[in-house]
């Protein structure tokens, strides 16, 4: 789940509703900023799909005794979280391979500096994994996975930041995820970095828009 707190209750959205709206920003990215744009189809479906692995559990979601509020995507158990991650990634690679490929990339570089052995472990399996689904793909020069990556990334804050910041919000009472902008850059904007703010209560404005105009 993510939980947006407030004084006397808490917004929950079900991680794969959040992951329909990353869907609707992958499939508005202008054509001429889209790179390996043959391969749109696969990294829009993995921009839909990348938080499936939380279907199951957000149907029922845990209470955490020492916060007092639900447990969100942030501090859900470990264990049960990266048995989750595995499940979502391997059903995405039986719908399509190359979204497997990036959905691996996203939730293996949660754990890429990860301490705990379980943490250790899912890291190391799936950084096998995804060689694996490299060499089969035929994948050498990844400088395109890495866009598409970048592009999953992007369109996952973009509605997180939409889902973790009530409509109208003012600029310095954002989230503070979002209060330094996006940390995704892109060439094609000369790295700047993007910053999102609520217009009004049904608007938001980027600094830098990778989107068509009809979007």
């Amino acid at each position: 789940m993510i939980i947006h707190e407030r004084e006397k209750d808490f917004i929950m959205v079900a991680q794969h509703d959040h992951a329909l709206v990353s869907r609707e920003a992958a499939k508005c990215w202008r054509d001429d900023y889209f790179s390996g744009i043959e391969k749109k189809d696969s990294v829009v479906l993995a921009v839909r799909e990348h938080d499936r692995c939380w279907i199951e559990p957000d149907e029922e979601p845990l209470w955490n005794e020492h916060t007092q509020q639900p447990y969100s995507f942030m501090d859900y158990p470990g264990s049960p979280k990266l048995a989750f991650y595995k499940e979502g990634i391997d059903e995405v690679i039986q719908m399509d391979p190359y979204a497997g490929l990036l959905c691996s990339l996203h939730y293996g570089s949660f754990l890429e500096d990860a301490t705990s052995t379980i943490g250790k472990n899912f890291w190391v399996a799936e950084k096998q994994r995804q060689q694996e689904l490299q060499k089969e793909l035929g994948i050498a020069n990844d400088k395109v996975l890495s866009f598409h990556l970048n592009l999953l990334k992007f369109c996952d804050n973009l509605s997180l930041y939409i889902c973790l910041n009530e409509p109208g919000t003012p600029k310095e009472q954002e989230h503070y995820f979002y209060k330094k902008g996006f940390p995704q850059k892109f060439s094609f904007m000369n790295d700047q970095t993007i910053h999102a703010v609520w217009l009004d209560k049904e608007t938001v404005s980027l600094s830098h828009s990778p989107f068509s105009k009809n979007a």
